[in-house]
């Protein structure tokens, strides 16, 4: 799987990361055109300059709004503009972007909407998110969403975060550093921190709000085959520049893990839940299987499907949220067939359409069926009437094999 790597060492903020993006390889063309599908309206252009940074080429990027702002080094504040959670939920749900790149960013919003909230004692809905609301943090978060879909990312991964001390102006008077809300964000995600003699924002709340809502905190093993760097607005002692690592993950023996555990004193109200926080914390497939325990109790065996990288979180999370004492962990293997998604025009509207392919043949073409009842829905006709029209025009794929 395609996996990328942020190389944290003069820290993270919005705008780098989404220039480190650019310098990887990621059209600015498709970026421009994929923001138009916000309506937003302060946004006017998005443009991209090499600029050197000590030893490292990098990309500078610059977002072309049309309100008046004050400039500052990181584009997480310096917009006038603030807007509240549900505010950017609707503009986000209504937008033209995929149901991917909406749903990653509402995540990393909602994250950063909770830390705001906490460190300001207020409610998500009733605090004032001045950071959150920016137009230019608005377009950084799509931004990365958006480039992670283009790039095909299945999983972040991060450096350690450099801490650094000082003090910062925002909306809400003179702060230290890290910003408050950064670094409740870092403590949501348990983030390892080093020290650092920098006296200036390193880490924004925005890239750290990137991060707490994507990235694992360890470095990968991979095969690299992009490398992209982004610039900072400030010139330091050192290059201030965050490198992406992008490259394939290589799935071995032993990568896949099963983990069970047998449950028969739980409320069954709570497994469904605890199965949407699985899938949440990385869990590749979660089932349940009626069994019989001691005493000749009904019970549950619950079995989730991950990856070793996820096995800490899945398992506190068992141990966290069901009343289970202890979980079985045994490593597994699988082969896969690959899989792409194309997408196809019915009568109906537009529908993507997964592709089975095996030794270079397409061998099975499947509509997405959530995508079917949405269209069936809006025309007021039987779901199976979408998905035959669907199959009917996928089979062209079975044709060009």
């Amino acid at each position: 799987m395609t996996i990328l790597y942020c190389d944290c060492f003069s820290g993270i903020s919005g705008d780098m990361f989404l220039g480190a993006l650019l310098d990887a390889g990621l059209p600015i063309e498709h970026l421009s055109k994929q923001f138009k599908l916000l309506n937003l309206p302060e946004f006017q252009g998005v443009t991209a300059e090499k600029v050197n940074k000590g030893a490292f080429a990098a990309t500078l990027l610059k977002l072309e709004i049309h309100e008046h702002k004050e400039e500052h080094d990181h584009p997480d504040n310096h917009s006038s503009h603030h807007r509240h959670l549900g505010d950017i939920r609707s503009l986000i749900e209504s937008s033209g972007l995929s149901d991917a790149v909406r749903q990653t960013s509402l995540k990393i919003f909602q994250k950063l909407a909770e830390a705001e909230a906490k460190v300001h004692g207020s409610s998500i809905e009733e605090v004032h998110f001045h950071e959150v609301g920016a137009v230019d943090s608005i377009l950084d978060i799509v931004g990365v969403t958006i480039g992670l879909e283009f790039f095909n990312i299945q999983s972040v991964f991060s450096s350690a975060l450099p801490l650094g001390t000082g003090q910062i102006n925002t909306q809400h008077g003179l702060l230290p550093l890290p910003a408050p809300a950064t670094l409740e964000l870092m403590r949501l995600a348990q983030a390892p921190v080093v020290a650092s003699k920098a006296t200036v924002e390193l880490v924004t709340p925005t890239g750290a709000a990137i991060l707490a809502s994507l990235a694992a905190f360890h470095q990968p093993d991979m095969k690299l085959i992009q490398v992209g760097v982004g610039a900072g607005r400030r010139d330091l002692e050192w290059p201030n520049v965050l490198r992406l690592l992008i490259g394939i993950q290589e799935e071995v023996p032993g990568t896949h893990l099963e983990i069970e555990t047998n449950i028969d004193d739980m409320n069954p109200q709570i497994f469904g839940h605890v199965m949407a926080k699985l899938f949440q914390a990385g869990a590749l497939d979660v089932y349940f299987t009626p069994i019989f325990m001691k005493k000749n109790r009904p019970a549950t065996m619950l079995s989730v499907i991950g990856r070793k990288e996820d096995e800490k979180s899945i398992c506190d999370l068992l141990l966290r949220e069901t009343s289970t004492l202890g979980v079985r962990v045994k490593p597994i293997w699988r082969h896969e067939a690959e899989r792409t998604i194309r997408i196809i025009e019915t009568c109906y509207g537009q529908v993507p359409v997964k592709l089975k392919i095996l030794d270079g043949d397409i061998i099975q073409a499947t509509p997405e069926f959530d995508d079917c009842v949405r269209l069936a829905e809006q025309a007021g006709i039987p779901v199976a009437q979408v998905l035959q029209e669907a199959i009917a025009v996928s089979r062209e794929f079975l044709n060009q094999a």
